[in-house]
């Protein structure tokens, strides 16, 4: 049920936003197209579900402390709420705690769904995003508008580059 709530989410939002459509359809695809094929059918099915989740959440506001698409979201809040509503995984309430858990991987070792982490307020592990594949995560920026999907090698990310999570293996 909650695979068809997400696929008439977006065909909605495809409906009511045409001008980013494109966009939103080739983020969905990108993030599939690296799914390797050794992933279990149950994780690679729920890690579909986080990507499908993260993506139609694409243009939501920023909100410091924000923690729903009606109120806008801060990048925990949004890894939070993705994880939360497409996997039923709870976790911490911010960044630095987000990176505490799971498994730490090298950048080489990258797969849609993982967690990307930055330095983006002078302190560690202060920005998260969820990695969707093709050198590319979606994530809440705190200027500039809202959820967006960015190069990792754009000169601001690649310099802030704090290391990835894998998260999906532990649950």
């Amino acid at each position: 049920m909650r695979t068809f709530q997400l696929w008439f989410t977006v065909l909605l939002l495809l409906t009511a936003y045409p001008v980013w459509a494109k966009g939103l359809l080739d983020d969905i695809h990108s993030a599939g197209r690296e799914t390797p094929k050794e992933i279990q059918p149950h994780r690679q099915s729920t890690m579909q579900e986080v990507l499908l989740n993260a993506v139609s959440l694409k243009g939501v506001h920023y909100r410091y402390g924000g923690t729903s698409p009606e109120t806008g979201f801060d990048c925990s809040g949004f890894v939070r709420y993705v994880f939360r509503e497409a996997a039923n995984i709870s976790l911490p309430h911010n960044a630095r705690a987000i990176s505490q858990i799971g498994n730490m991987i090298a950048p080489d070792q990258l797969q849609p769904g993982d967690l990307v982490f930055y330095n983006t307020m002078k302190s560690a592990f202060s920005h998260v995003g969820i990695y969707l594949g093709n050198n590319r995560f979606i994530h809440a920026p705190s200027s500039g508008g809202g959820i967006r999907v960015v190069d990792m090698d754009d000169a601001y990310w690649s310099k802030r580059f704090d290391g990835a999570r894998r998260i999906m293996d532990i649950y």
